[in-house]
This record gives structure tokens, sequence and C-alpha cells, in this order.
């Protein structure tokens, strides 16, 4: 006889790497508070708590919901999301930090929102749903099948990548084609194909570096006030930091000045002596890690981002369901892109590119977006059935 036990699965590893960098998020901005340029007088660690409360609800109400729930209403979640994001250009409540217009100010509460990070999910799950949808009506693989559905995709990533590009807030547009990349990769389109369209985004980033390269008067003279200008700023002060070393390169020199200083094991909690480096709450969080915990303890935290990771990959491959493991496929695409790009510009073996580090950094729309994220991959982890059989 034959006996089913459904068991609600939790991934209890999954939610104690994410407690682990919540106390290291935590801690760390305790430490910079009082070393930062900004002259706010909010306490980020204390605010950073109180995001990852909300968080956690966030995330356990993803997780009470089934996640076909999510699928049922993926082009509303879409749709939503282009409207919020483009509201930002029209809108009297929308606001400029640094240069991008990328933030709504909610009146009366004094807290701002980015819509470019809930855009990044919106994005996932719709373009989750279309692969799953598109697959599932097909009935054998064709050519012409696996063009028709890379155009459907682009079709949806381009309007929410300008959308968020124009602000300009190239970063998160990044993300979002990163996500879309790692979807498209198991998605079942054949190699060739995808080789040739890895070929075409090569040329295209090459292009952008050979014309900074060969033609630098060009760019100054004609793309600097475009939003071009602002990535060809941030090629010229990752390739010479020193030749703008109180402009452009100033932010990169001093963070690689505090990561050195942390030397092997660090300078200790507390032990700040490396000063004035540009949101060292946020994009720069890396180098307040490196310089207390040193080598070592940096490399502990990107290895709990591996463990992460892992995690995620696992529940992927565990998933039957195609529309669940394609979920947790765009959450592994915009973890891994952001950690690495993340911790790559902190040690300017990539440009600066404004993207924060996930779970720790501080910021409420960053860290609620990507405690959805988890909350989708535990609904997708609860619901893979395990049976038991007796005889």
């Amino acid at each position: 006889m034959q006996k089913d036990h459904k068991r609600f699965n939790i991934d209890y590893i999954l939610i104690s790497i994410i407690i682990i960098l919540a106390i290291i998020s935590v801690l760390s901005l305790y430490t910079v508070q009082d070393y930062l340029t900004t002259n706010s007088p909010v306490l980020f660690y204390k605010q950073q708590i109180k995001w990852y409360i909300i968080g956690a609800i966030v995330t356990a109400s993803v997780l009470i919901l089934d996640y076909d729930r999510f699928r049922a209403i993926a082009w509303y979640l879409y749709g939503f999301g282009l409207l919020f994001v483009a509201g930002l250009y029209f809108l009297p409540f929308s606001i400029e930090l640094g240069g991008a217009r990328g933030w709504y100010q909610i009146p009366g509460l004094g807290v701002t929102v980015q819509p470019a990070e809930f855009m990044k999910i919106f994005l996932l799950i719709a373009v989750a749903h279309l692969i799953t949808s598109h697959n599932e009506k097909r009935k054998e693989p064709r050519f012409v099948d696996d063009v028709w559905l890379l155009a459907k995709i682009a079709m949806l990533t381009i309007p929410a990548v300008i959308l968020v590009a124009m602000q300009p807030d190239l970063g998160s547009a990044v993300v979002m084609l990163c996500i879309v990349g790692f979807l498209i990769l198991v998605s079942g389109i054949r190699w060739r194909i995808l080789l040739a369209i890895a070929g075409i985004v090569a040329a295209i980033i090459g292009a952008f570096v050979g014309i900074y390269l060969l033609f630098p008067d060009f760019v100054h003279d004609y793309l600097n006030d475009t939003v071009f200008g602002h990535v060809f700023t941030r090629l010229e002060a990752w390739f010479d930091p020193q030749q703008n070393a109180e402009q452009s390169g100033y932010q990169i020199n001093k963070t690689l000045l505090a990561i050195g200083s942390g030397q092997l094991l660090g300078k200790g909690f507390m032990n700040i002596e490396v000063l004035g480096i540009p949101v060292r709450e946020t994009d720069m969080i890396f180098s307040v890690i490196a310089e207390q915990a040193g080598f070592i303890g940096s490399s502990l935290v990107i290895t709990l981002y591996f463990l992460l990771i892992y995690r995620i990959i696992h529940t992927a491959l565990s998933c039957k369901d195609p529309f669940g493991s394609y979920l947790c496929t765009g959450v592994v695409g915009m973890i891994t892109y952001q950690v690495i790009q993340n911790v790559g510009m902190s040690i300017k073996l990539l440009p600066i590119s404004g993207l924060s580090l996930p779970f720790i950094s501080y910021g409420g729309s960053s860290l609620i977006a990507y405690m959805i994220a988890i909350g989708l991959v535990l609904n997708v982890k609860s619901r893979i059935r395990t049976y038991m059989f007796d005889d």
C-alpha cells in the first residue's frame, strides 16, 4: 500500500544564511554610522533593522501563497511595474537623488521607494511565466519556435530596461538583463542561438569600450550629456582612477585604500580609519567589512553568498514544476550578478555601477525586493513534495 505524506518543506539553511547576512549588515552599518560623509540624522542601522522586520513579514506573506498565484497575476504585476517606473518621469512626488530620477518620496512618511528594485521581481515573474507557457504549448522543438520565444522575451524586457536606464540607472537595467539572460539559458532554446546572442552582447560591450579608448574627445564632446556619458565617466574612473583622483576616481581610490588597510585579519570591530568614502553605507559597504575583518572576514562573507546561491540552485533543480524552477533561476541570476558587480567594483575588478550588496547594504527598497525574491524561493521549496512508501 502506498501512503502519500506531504510535507511543508522549509529551507532552514537558507533562512539561517539570510539571518547571518542581516547581522553582518546591522553591525557594519552600526560601525560606519559616525564616519559617513552625509549629514543625515538617520541612524542607518536602526532603519535597517526596521526594514528587515518588514522584509521578514513580506517573505512570510509570499511564502504562504502558492507560487502559482503569482503566475496567474504575472501580466498584472508586469504592467503595474512599468507604470510604477514610468510614473517617475511625470508624477510630482518623484525625486532625483545622485543625478538619477529613480525614487518616489512618500508624502507624510519621509520614506523613499525605488521602483526599479521591484521591477526586477515583476520582470522575473513575467518572463518565467512567458517561457513556461510557451514551452507548454509547443508540441516539438523547432528553430522558429526558439526565435519566436526570444522575440517575445525581448518585447517584455526592452521596455522595462529602457525605462530604468533612462533615469539613469544602468546598474539596475543590467541586473534585469542578467535575470532574463539566466532564464534564457534554461529555457530550452538551442545553444547555437544562445552563442550568437552572446557574440552580439560581447560585440556591443567591446564597441563601448573601443569608443572610449579610441575616441575620447568624441565621448567628452558629444556623449557627456547623455545617459552614455554617465557610463563613460565610470569607465574613466575604472581605467585610470589616479587621473581624476579628486573627482571620478576619488571613490575607488579611497575604497581600495580601506580594503587594503584591513590586510589579513582586519582592524577589528568599530575600527574605521579610512574616512570620506561616498555612499559607504550602500554601494561601498564591502569596504567596511574588509577594513574591519580583513581578507579572512570578507572571504567568509563571499562564502555565505556562495552557499546562498547553492541553496537556491538546489531548489531549482529539485523542483519538477518549470515555473517554480524558472523563478529560482531568475533569483540566482539577480543575486549572482549583483554580488559579483558590487564586490568587483569595490576591488577595481569592475567599473563602479552604483549597485548595492544584497542583504547587507543599507536600503529599504532593495532589501524588501530581495526578501520577496527569497520568499519566492522558499515558496517553491516548501511545495516540493516528499513521498514515503510503505508496503
